[in-house]
Parts: C-alpha cells; structure tokens; sequence
C-alpha cells in the first residue's frame, strides 16, 4: 500500500498522533484503541503488522513486540473527517495488556464498573515482569 497517498489524508493531532481503533476483522470486535503517529502508519502499511507511537515510552511501539500477541493488519480505514483510524486486524491471543482478550473489559452497571471479561493469560505469562506491549 502507498503510504505516501493515505498518510496526507489523515488527520493528525497537534502532537502528530491519531487514534486508531483496533477491531477482529472477522467478529467485529473492538479488540483496544491506541495511538499511532505518521511513521506507525508507514510502517504498519509497509509490513502489515501493526505499529502503534506509545506516548508513556515517546517510540514506536510494535504490538507484540514483548508478549507475543501480535496483530496482523487486514485492512485500514480512515473515518469521514480523517482524524479517526478504524484497523481491521487478525489478533494473536489477547489484545490487553491485562490479559484479557480486548481491553473494553469494563462496563457501566448500576453501581459503578463491573468486569465483564475475566482474564485468559497473567500479565506475568505475557510479559515476565516487562512494561506492556
């Protein structure tokens, strides 16, 4: 894909990020949200794995990279206005860093938060100790 035709169409934030919703192509899913800058769209272009800029760690952040999970690009799309990205991705385990499969894990319930998805894997099987990703 010609990242240098579709980057141009995005609209980046004062800070040069995006937010990119990831989805499971096939269930349709919404799997976690994240940012990405103009180089992680490059790069998830170029080698369809996906890339997202981590604002805590100010680098590229290439999902997987430290636990495994990685997310295979299927197609990305960009919103009417341009300043939202939707990737449709095939996901390799679990997309939170929790543990569990999609990090909407959470809804509002009378009462306040009730966990609405257990996890399948320890943080700790994930990433041995190591900061998320």
């Amino acid at each position: 894909m010609d990242a240098a035709r579709i980057i141009p169409e995005i609209g980046f934030d004062e800070r040069g990020l995006v937010a990119a919703i990831a989805q499971q192509h096939d269930t349709g899913e919404v799997l976690m949200m994240a940012w990405m800058n103009a180089e992680a769209v490059a790069e998830t272009l170029a080698t369809g794995r996906v890339c997202y800029f981590s604002r805590s760690r100010g680098r590229l952040w290439r999902k997987g990279e430290s636990s495994g999970q990685v997310q295979r690009l299927i197609e990305l799309r960009v919103d009417c206005d341009g300043d939202a990205l939707l990737l449709l991705v095939d996901q390799t385990g679990v997309a939170c860093h929790t543990g569990r499969r999609s990090c909407f894990y959470r809804a509002a319930r009378e009462g306040g938060l009730a966990e609405i998805a257990a996890p399948e894997v320890s943080p700790e099987a994930l990433y041995g100790g190591h900061a998320h990703g």
